[in-house]
């Protein structure tokens, strides 16, 4: 007998299971790999500048999910006309 408490571990992990897959393709591979044997750690300054900005990010999307119950595009749709949405 199962326990009703227990989750499906699929469903804890949720679209970020997905999203981080996606991300391991085999070009996005190669190319790092192209990138990391022609600068080597000569490009690492940029993760003292860049981590922090998507850390934040992450945060503030977070924070918006949980308070609205809804994802940014929704709250966009919601918020914006759909003709600034659609400016190019």
């Amino acid at each position: 007998m199962t326990d009703p408490k227990r989750r499906n571990p699929l469903e804890v992990l949720g679209p970020g299971l997905v999203t981080g897959a996606a991300d391991d393709d085999p070009s996005g591979i190669g190319t790092y790999s192209q990138v990391g044997a022609q600068f080597g750690y000569g490009m690492a300054w940029t993760m003292f500048f860049g981590f922090p900005l998507l850390a934040s990010i992450q945060a503030i999307c977070a924070r918006i999910g949980a308070t609205t119950g809804k994802g940014i595009a929704q709250n966009l749709r919601q918020h914006y006309p759909p003709s600034l949405l659609r400016a190019r």
